[in-house]
């Protein structure tokens, strides 16, 4: 039987495991794809939002173990992703 993968609470954590842990011996079927930032950000906004709702985002981003603003980039694509049927 093969072990279950750990939770991770920051990217240094993941990025750790997997350059230190054998792989073969976890359960690798609960996976899921990831979409890597490779292509450059070349248009830039600037955006006003409540103090609460930034310090929100900057929670949720943390707990995600992302810096906010990638959160929410990656928010606004999966808003404006087609629907899967």
């Amino acid at each position: 039987m093969k072990k279950p993968i750990p939770t991770f609470n920051t990217d240094q954590e993941a990025e750790t495991f997997v350059a230190t842990a054998d792989l073969t011996d976890y359960d690798l079927s609960g996976g899921q794809m990831v979409r890597f930032e490779l292509r450059p950000k070349d248009k830039s906004i600037n955006l006003r939002l409540p103090e609460s709702l930034l310090n929100e985002v900057r929670h949720h981003a943390e707990r995600a173990g992302m810096p906010y603003q990638r959160f929410i980039r990656m928010a606004l694509e999966q808003a404006v992703a087609p629907a899967k049927p």
